[in-house]
């Protein structure tokens, strides 16, 4: 018979050992066996009572829980292990609470940590964030205003940021409306509307600035945008006509400001050339009287040598001045014939011509031409007829 057939197996051929030890009447031993016992010597290390029994006794209470607080253990030991490791990104900084107290601050990398004692808090550092407000306030001159600003700011202290403050975003929010009100309350209606819009930004971050670091909130500010500034919904319309006309009065002022960056140089060039060619005026003036008085001194010197020769030479050429600029016909008539022909009718045209010309100071070249031309002519005309008189009277 095999030593594993039913009915029993009474040799040494048990390959379980049973036979040595008089087991009787038994079977190999099953998993389920197998996995008891192991169950048994644990919960004996936590306490319990083993189940070593047989049949009946396997039931007992105390091998019940023994299980449970097996997997209890293995569940617990596997908990604490994943627990103890833990990873800082590159934008983060992790804070590190020991026991609630603060304990150190650890960099990027896979960092360590014991469970159930450390708290690990992870703060983004390098991203810039941003918080918008809209507040409606009062100016100096006591005018309200609805201004529209924007922070951007990022954490530079993670240690500050976790442990100083509670609530680091409430409090920048309120930073922030402490500051706005602060520097608009100190400016006019107009500088916040218009120009002084770039410096309320700078002034504004400056003094949020200084409150951050004054409660140690670990909060930098990158940059103050004031987005926009208008007047109440209610005073719109009036303050757009006001506006409009700021604008139409700058205009204005830019166009009087063209007018005269035109015409001030032309007046200053025409008032130089007045005064240049007065200049020139004087200089002539003062020359020839000059000249003159030079002229008469010397002339005084011959007249006191010669009176009766500079006096007949002063005459004729006084004279010769004065008949040279008008029309004139000498006729000899003695001996002749008074009945002649003269052309009246140019002679007249030419001493029109002469007394239109009279008060001009000196006569052109071609006006003196026309002059001589009739003069040769009435000459010739006088001469040809003077010889034809004296021809008939033989």
């Amino acid at each position: 018979m095999a030593w594993n057939e039913p009915g029993g197996n009474r040799n040494d051929q048990d390959p379980w050992g049973t036979g040595r030890r008089g087991g009787g009447d038994q079977g190999p031993p099953d998993l389920d066996e197998a996995l008891r016992k192991g169950l048994d010597k644990i919960n004996k290390l936590f306490g319990g009572k083993g189940g070593g029994g047989q049949g009946g006794k396997r039931g007992s209470s105390g091998s019940g829980f023994g299980p449970i607080l097996a997997i209890i253990a293995i569940v617990a030991v596997g908990f604490l292990v994943v627990q103890s490791v833990y990873t800082v990104d590159e934008q983060e900084r992790a804070v590190v609470l020991r026991f609630g107290k603060y304990h150190k601050t650890v960099n990027p990398g896979l960092q360590f940590r014991i469970p159930l004692i450390d708290d690990v808090r992870k703060v983004q550092v390098t991203n810039v964030r941003s918080t918008q407000t809209s507040k409606q306030m009062l100016t100096e001159d006591e005018n309200i205003v609805n201004v529209d600003l924007q922070v951007q700011y990022r954490i530079s202290d993670a240690q500050a940021y976790v442990l100083n403050v509670r609530d680091p975003s409430e409090t920048l929010r309120f930073a922030t409306d402490s500051s706005l009100r602060h520097e608009v309350g100190g400016s006019d209606l107009d500088e916040v509307l218009t120009t002084g819009r770039a410096a309320l930004a700078v002034q504004v971050q400056q003094r949020l600035q200084s409150f951050l670091d004054a409660y140690g909130a670990g909060l930098q500010v990158v940059k103050v945008n004031v987005e926009s500034t208008q007047p109440p919904q209610q005073v719109q319309a009036a303050f757009e006509d006001v506006q409009r006309a700021r604008e139409d009065e700058q205009r204005l002022i830019e166009e009087a400001q063209t007018y005269r960056n035109r015409v001030v140089p032309e007046a200053r060039g025409r008032a130089q050339r007045m005064i240049e060619e007065g200049t020139a005026y004087r200089a002539q003036i003062v020359e020839t009287a000059a000249g003159e008085t030079q002229r008469f001194l010397a002339l005084l010197d011959v007249f006191a040598e010669s009176p009766d020769v500079t006096r007949e030479r002063l005459y004729i050429e006084t004279m010769e001045k004065v008949l040279g600029r008008t029309s004139k016909i000498l006729v000899d008539v003695d001996g002749g014939n008074n009945m002649m022909y003269l052309p009246l009718d140019r002679l007249t045209q030419g001493r029109a011509n002469n007394e239109q010309t009279e008060g001009a100071p000196d006569i052109s070249d071609t006006a003196a031409l026309d002059m001589e031309t009739l003069t040769d002519r009435v000459i010739q005309e006088l001469q040809n007829r003077q010889g034809t008189t004296t021809r008939r009277a033989r």
